[in-house]
This record gives structure tokens, sequence and C-alpha cells, in this order.
């Protein structure tokens, strides 16, 4: 039976153009339910595109034999248990391209350290291991996990999510077992409005399909590329240059006595979330809300130059205005025509960024108690933190039906809609907009533990 293998269309794929984003390092993990093989799969990258060396290979022999997983989990208590708890990244690079890969945990107890790898990632490989699936049967089920690992890549925009179907060498058809395995994630992918780019069949623990081919030319019926082969034309997650400018202040430097570099003024230093900062452009100050003009930018080895969004910078203001760490330097409001024809009329100011203190958030909660309406937390977006309060909790999304359902809560792991009202308000934007803007993460006001991540709609 011929599978063919998925190949999404988006905004910012490579994909089908035959060019590959080679300048880019592609920052990637792996993902699933919990002993699909993720940490093994690391490993077979690892070792088969010679990324290790002799000496740390030689560490991790077991009985003769080399435990791939123990590449990635360094932890005592994962050796110990033989699970990933908490993300590592290992680094290493082809003739064609270099990769960060995060390790992710596949437990629902570490759910929250996923959602941390995966916040930043540019693609997503998530395992799915055959042996624990009715493979046999055409209407089979998907892992809970797979299915909530899957919707939190999807929620946080993740651009390219790839299904990876691994342990087909330890099933009596493997051809039969990936055709419905793929046909099931292909449904869930359809149903939840998931653009997958590929499912390629694999074996971390043989090394088919990874990094080489498989043992024979179209095992289970693919003809694609290999695991790396696909990585390799993964595009790197674009910065958001092409919004308006937007600066959270990370530290300011006091009056300098380098005038060549700082004009005599203070310097804010962060890193650009959005849009690029230039001098001559007119800001406002966040929550001030006064205004300047950017007189100077410094890079970090203190140049002068236009710094663009994913980047850090020092911008020097015009004039000495009460900037603090925590607070937002965005693009200041623009005055326009009210009609392209009357250019005498009063113009109307737009916002770049407006402020809210009433927002509508899709939320993946990752705290042991449950989320009840009412209860303050502390919001942390950029730099600033302000006090949150749950105002109502709009429904629960169930990932087995994808259904929404009305709710009082949310229990650990639950992903959901709720209303959230600010103490203050902050420059915000949808998170399909910017990820920077459009995101909080909200902690708990009294352990100080994360909560929940917080995607704005």
């Amino acid at each position: 039976m011929s599978t063919t293998t998925l190949i999404a269309t988006n905004d910012h794929s490579t994909l089908g153009s035959g060019q590959k984003d080679t300048k880019t390092a592609l920052r990637f993990i792996t993902c699933g339910s919990v002993d699909d093989g993720k940490s093994t799969l690391i490993g077979r990258l690892l070792v088969d595109s010679k990324a290790v060396l002799q000496d740390h290979l030689a560490g991790v022999q077991r009985q003769g034999e080399t435990d791939l997983a123990l590449l990635t989990d360094g932890l005592s208590a994962e050796r110990e248990q033989g699970i990933t708890i908490d993300v590592a990244y290992r680094y290493f690079n082809t003739e064609d391209r270099k990769f960060i890969i995060g390790d992710a945990p596949g437990h629902e107890q570490y759910t929250r350290n996923m959602v941390t790898a995966a916040s930043s990632a540019d693609a997503a490989v998530v395992l799915v291991d055959a042996t624990k699936l009715d493979w046999s049967n055409p209407a089979l089920e998907l892992l809970v996990q797979t299915r909530r690992h899957s919707l939190l890549c999807k929620l946080l925009r993740v651009p390219s999510i790839v299904f990876a179907v691994n342990k087909l060498d330890a099933v009596a058809d493997a051809a039969l077992a990936f055709a419905h395995i793929s046909r099931a994630l292909e449904t869930f992918a359809t149903a939840a409005d998931i653009a997958v780019t590929a499912i390629v069949p694999v074996s971390a623990l043989k090394g088919w399909n990874v990094v080489d081919a498989a043992v024979q030319p179209g095992w289970c019926g693919y003809t694609g590329p290999t695991l790396l082969a696909l990585l390799e034309t993964l595009p790197a997650t674009p910065a958001e240059s092409d919004l308006p400018l937007a600066f959270p202040v990370q530290w300011v430097e006091k009056f300098s006595s380098s005038a060549d570099t700082s004009m005599g003024r203070r310097v804010f230093w962060g890193r650009v979330a959005t849009g690029t900062v230039e001098p001559g452009t007119p800001v406002q100050v966040f929550p001030s809300g006064q205004t300047a003009t950017v007189a100077q930018v410094l890079d970090h080895a203190r140049r002068p130059r236009d710094i663009a969004a994913g980047h850090s910078a020092g911008i020097v203001l015009d004039r000495e205005v009460d900037v603090s760490r925590g607070d937002w330097i965005v693009a200041a409001p623009v005055a326009v025509p009210t009609t392209l024809d009357d250019e005498f009329d009063t113009p109307t100011p737009t916002t770049c960024w407006p402020a809210s203190r009433e927002l509508s958030a899709t939320i993946a909660w990752m705290d042991d108690e449950p989320l009840i309406a009412g209860r303050v937390y502390w919001a942390l977006q950029g730099h600033r933190w302000v006090k949150a309060k749950v105002r109502r909790i709009v429904h629960r999304l169930d990932v087995n039906t994808l259904q929404e359902h009305d709710a009082t809560q949310l229990e650990p792991n639950a992903i959901g809609h709720v209303e959230l009202l600010l103490q203050e308000p902050l420059p915000v934007a949808p998170f399909a907009r910017s990820r920077v803007l459009g995101s909080l993460i909200l902690v708990d006001t009294a352990t100080h533990k994360t909560s929940g991540a917080a995607l704005l709609n």
C-alpha cells in the first residue's frame, strides 16, 4: 500500500521550491508520548551525523551496546527512571545546515517543559510509537499525549510539524502499520486544523530512514527523503521585522562618560521584539505614554547601526524621559488624514500597538493546582510584571474529541479559553500576529511557579 508524504502549504515554507535555508540554524524539538523514542531518535541523529566524540560515545555503552537515549538524558533522575524530565539541548551540523535540538519530555507531569521548548522552536518532530497503537486497525486511536503535544505545537505557532512514526522495525507488517497510522494522523490533523509538513516512517533504534536511507527502497511504501534530509529543508522562523517597533527594556545604563557612544544620555538595552529601530524613529513609552525620538542605536559592541527584530540593541533617546526595566518602547502612533482626498481634515491618530487591560486568551494550564475563576496571578510579558485576575473560564478543549465544553476550572495540562483582567494595560497583539506581544506567562503569586502559558486571541 502506497502512502505519500504530506507537504503543507504555508507562507514560510521553502519546500517545493527546491531551495534550502542553509544560512540560519534550525531549532527543532522532539515531542510526543512517553517512551516513544524521542531521546533515542536524537541520539541516532547525533551518532549517524558524526556529531558525538568517541569518548562521549564510550560513556553511554551498556553491556556492550550503545544506549542512545543517554546522550540527551543527563540528569541522574532521568538515568535512574529511564525517562526525560527536563529539556536537553544538543547542537550539531551537517554540510547543509546547523541544528539546535530540544529533547522535550513526554510525561504529562512535565508538559510545562515541553511548552517552554516549543515556544521558541522552528519545527517539531512529533514521535508516534507504532507498537503502542492498534496498528492493524484502520480506525485506530492515537495516544492522548500525541494529540496534546500536537495541539500545543499548533497553538504555539511552530511553523513546521513533522510526524515521525517510530519503531516500525518491531511490528509484523511495517507497511500496513505506517499506512493506518498515517491515515489516523491525517484525520486528526484535518479535524484540529494542523498543517502537517510530513509524515515519515523511521526506526530510531536501527537507524532506518533517520540519517541514512532505510534497508530497502520504498520501505513502508514511503519514497520521500530521510528525516534529516527533510529537516535540512525546513525554514527557520522569520523575525517579526515587518511589524511596527516594539522593544522591551531589560536594563537601563546610567549616564555614560563615554559621550562618543551614548551622547551622554542613558542607554536602554534589550532585544528588539518586532520591527526595526533606527535613529529618527518616533517612539512612545509604556506605561507612562511619554513620547520621544530615537537619537542613536547601538549594537552589542556599542557600534551605531540599525537593529532589526531578534537582535539586541541599546537605544538612546533625544530627551530624558522616565524609562525603567520592564517598560516598553514602541513605535509612536501616527496621524493620518481622515480621507485620501481631504488632507486638511483633522488627522486621526492610529495606534501601532494598542494597550489593553481586558484580554481573551487560549491557555495551556501547567500548574498542579487547577485554574479557577477569580484567582490572581502574576503575568509576565517581556520583562514587565503585572497582576492578572482570571475573570472567566470560557471553555475547556477536549483533546480527544476536539470539542469545546463549558468549564468552571482547568485541570493540570488542560487547554482552554479564558478572560483575563490586568492591573494595568499592556501593549498587546493577537498571538497569530506577534509571538512576543501576543503571549503571557502566568506565575503563582505564592509559590512563584510557572502556572500557565497564555496566547492572546
